[in-house]
């Protein structure tokens, strides 16, 4: 597969082209249905910028030439098992790489919500956080501020539960729990984890089992000079 975008990208898609390609000869309601499943679990789950624009699109394109799944009419038939787990680590991939490629990007940034009430408020949190700019602008600087992050779930609108409950981590290390920092927390720690080029937030959030997992970059003065510079 092959895909295009760097800037106003956000789920649903935004300014992102993806074109996958298959030789499997199947039904085109089956490969409608993999696709939007492999779609929701890679291309939802970005966002660089939280700009949309009118232009986007993911294609699936199959030639037919493999007979293997010929008489498969349900998408959930086991036999799709392995081109079903394909199609979307191909899709994950291409997803992922778009992020990496965002403009002025330098961090690769993972936002995993657990505990939420479901996995809709779980997902409204993760993108609340992944679209700070307080967030992204720390992340940019290396900065463990673990305050804007908290601040950013606050205000998502999703949570039932204030902070008494949440446990943040950053990286490996144990950042907030209880309603305060955690005894142990060692900021050179988390410093050291937010001064890579692969960061991990991880808030539960303690009011149920929601979870959702979301993708996005930092945001730089790189991101600036490039949206400053042009006019499209």
């Amino acid at each position: 597969g092959i895909a295009k975008g760097s800037g106003m990208i956000r789920p649903d898609m935004a300014t992102m082209l993806a074109f996958l390609f298959t030789n499997a000869r199947l039904p085109h309601a089956v490969l409608d249905a993999l696709l939007r499943r492999a779609v929701d679990r890679s291309f939802h789950r970005i966002t660089v910028d939280g700009d949309t624009s009118t232009n986007d699109m993911v294609l699936l394109a199959a030639t037919g030439e493999n007979a293997r799944h010929g008489d498969v009419t349900d998408p959930d038939d086991p036999r799709l098992a392995d081109f079903t787990r394909a199609l979307e680590e191909v899709a994950v991939s291409l997803a992922q790489q778009i992020v990496r490629d965002g403009e002025g990007a330098s961090r690769f940034v993972t936002i995993r919500i657990t505990g939420a009430r479901d996995d809709a408020a779980a997902r409204r949190v993760a993108f609340t956080i992944a679209e700070s700019p307080l967030v992204k602008t720390a992340i940019a600087g290396g900065d463990p501020n673990w305050g804007r992050i908290l601040a950013a779930a606050g205000r998502s609108g999703a949570v039932e539960t204030g902070p008494a409950h949440w446990r943040l981590r950053i990286g490996d290390e144990l950042v907030f729990a209880d309603g305060a920092p955690h005894p142990a927390y060692d900021e050179k720690r988390a410093a050291a984890h937010m001064a890579g080029r692969e960061i991990v937030i991880t808030l539960d959030l303690g009011e149920g089992e929601g979870r959702f997992e979301a993708w996005t970059c930092d945001l730089t003065d790189g991101y600036i000079r490039i949206n400053a510079d042009y006019r499209s």
